[in-house]
């Protein structure tokens, strides 16, 4: 029997798999987009995730601040303004599980993720990504790990019967920043799954297709964000993180969710994301004119990625 050949088809943006039976739909692939990235205005994000045939948002930054931190009447304007769209939120992008986990106070960080909860319910959105606290640098994580799964057992008690899932991503400087901190954390908590970020992994040191190989029935979904070998982050399928064979490998398990997260370009909010000697790299070998052009060269490159997985 000959293996399935995974497309996607340009004229729908949905992936299609070419057997001998010929062209037929699989499940349709949904992709997301942090399209704060393409501009820091409603208008632009909508204007972005439209013009690349994106389902919606994983929504972080809006023109009052932070997604969590809206208002609940703010959070309803922009859920009708988006149905009138037919966008959705798939995702709070939020900065939860973000803090140190020795100098900053938890207390009030759980205030504002019952805020993030409340919103998440407003804007339709069934997931929120977290974290897993920054550790002091330089120091063990495993002198760290019991507070940590304190506190993330007291954001999963938090969220029960809230409707939304959490969604831990790998980040730099945090307690799950390589595959097998992650991977305890996902063993030790089955109500939390994971969100891949190959980028985050490779600014880590940590090998993608290995980290990949113990995470993947963990995973939810993919941030497509790609990154060489010394951190710069450049288009889905041009660097190091082994785009091609994870995703082609998540598609033929029945993973559909994919959300853009490009960084091509420096953008409003950007560096409040990472720790200030953390922050990501923008490679100098891909240039765009705007921000625009940025997201939109991230949209494309990895809907190449996509066509090219059954080669």
């Amino acid at each position: 029997m000959k293996a399935e050949r995974y497309m996607l088809c340009m004229c729908c943006k949905d992936v299609c798999v070419r057997g001998r039976k010929g062209r037929i739909m699989m499940e349709q692939i949904k992709i997301y987009g942090f399209a704060d990235e393409a501009g820091s205005s409603m208008d632009k994000q909508i204007a972005a995730m439209k013009r690349n045939g994106l389902s919606g948002l994983e929504i972080r930054s809006v023109e009052s601040g932070n997604a969590v931190d809206m208002s609940l009447e703010e959070a309803k304007e922009l859920k009708k303004r988006l149905d009138g769209e037919g966008l959705v939120v798939w995702s709070m992008g939020s900065p939860i599980g973000k803090i140190d986990i020795v100098k900053d106070d938890f207390d009030a960080h759980m205030e504002r993720y019952r805020r993030a909860l409340e919103v998440a319910n407003v804007l339709g959105a069934k997931n929120l990504r977290m974290f897993s606290f920054y550790i002091p640098q330089g120091q063990d994580p495993a002198v760290y790990k019991d507070e940590v799964f304190a506190r993330l057992s007291r954001l999963v008690e938090e969220a029960k019967g809230s409707g939304v899932q959490l969604c831990h991503e790998n980040e730099k400087g945090i307690y799950g920043d390589m595959a097998v901190r992650c991977l305890e954390i996902l063993e030790a908590f089955p109500e939390i799954r994971c969100v891949f970020d190959p980028a985050n992994f490779i600014q880590c040191g940590q090998d993608t297709m290995e980290a990949w190989k113990m995470l993947k029935k963990y995973t939810y979904y993919m941030h497509i964000k790609d990154a060489l070998a010394n951190g710069s982050v450049v288009p889905a399928g041009c660097g190091i993180g082994n785009l091609k064979e994870i995703t082609a490998d998540f598609i033929a398990a029945g993973g559909c969710h994919f959300s853009m997260e490009p960084h091509l370009t420096r953008f409003e909010g950007l560096s409040e994301l990472e720790r200030k000697e953390q922050t990501s790299k923008i490679g100098h070998t891909y240039v765009y004119e705007s921000a625009d052009d940025a997201f939109d060269a991230a949209c494309e490159a990895f809907r190449n990625v996509v066509k090219a997985c059954g080669r």
